[in-house]
This record gives C-alpha cells, sequence and structure tokens, in this order.
C-alpha cells in the first residue's frame, strides 16, 4: 500500500526547528491552502485548509533557514496520525504531512527575510533523508 500528499501554499508562521534527543534536526511548519467556489446563492466563498508538516534531517534546516512566514512552498509526503489524552482524560487526535520533498516556490526577494536568503544560494528541491522512524 501506498499513500502520498501534495499541498501548494502558503507559510502560516515562521518554522520551528528542533532537535530530536538523537541530534536529528525536525523542522515544524503550517501551510494553508485556498479553495475557492460559488455558492448556492452565486456568491464566491473561500475556504482555507490548514496543514502542519513535519521535515527531518538536513531538509529541516535547508527549510528553517529559507522560509518564513507568507512564502510559497510546495510539499510532497505521507500523513502520519496520532492521538493522545490529554490530564483531564480528554482525546485528541492529529494529523501531520511528514515531507519528503519540500520545493521553495517564492522568489528568493520576496518575503519578511529577504536579505538573508538572497546572500546565499538556495535549494529548490530536497530529497527524502533517512527517517528516525
Amino acid at each position: 500500500m501506498y499513500q502520498q500528499i501534495t499541498i501548494i501554499g502558503r507559510l502560516g508562521k515562521d518554522p520551528e526547528l528542533r532537535y530530536t534527543p538523537q541530534g536529528t534536526p525536525v523542522c515544524n511548519f503550517s501551510v494553508a491552502t485556498d479553495y475557492t467556489y460559488t455558492d448556492q446563492n452565486g456568491e464566491r466563498q473561500n475556504r482555507t485548509t490548514w496543514f502542519r508538516v513535519g521535515v527531518f534531517g538536513r531538509q529541516a534546516e535547508h527549510c528553517n533557514n529559507y522560509l518564513a512566514k507568507g512564502k510559497m512552498v510546495l510539499v510532497t509526503g505521507r500523513v502520519d496520525a496520532s492521538a493522545w489524552t490529554d490530564q483531564e482524560g480528554n482525546v485528541h487526535a492529529t494529523l501531520e504531512v511528514l515531507a519528503q520533498t519540500v520545493r521553495f516556490l517564492s522568489p528568493k526577494d520576496s518575503g519578511e527575510n529577504s536579505e538573508e536568503v538572497s546572500e546565499e544560494p538556495r535549494p529548490t528541491l530536497l530529497e527524502d533523508e533517512e527517517r528516525p522512524f
């Protein structure tokens, strides 16, 4: 069996980088996608869907260095589901896209940190690396 998801959207906030106890970099960010349709009354409606994205390894460090809120990305990966119970006994569930590739779609000189991006070459496609899971 095989699953793959592809999303194109904009980052909702700056990426966050952390490290696992084994030292593997992990970058998390959210991506918003938009869908426009016409409702029964003939009015145009916009619907935004948010995706949580997790990236591992060298790819995570590149995402942290070159992405920022508002930048457009194309992410392909697989969906990972997890569930947990909080201290009050409430059950929670979440879905996250575990990225295999991340393509940076925004031009170098756009966004909040354009000076930082233009000083170094920007990778356009990062391939899947060994995963710690």
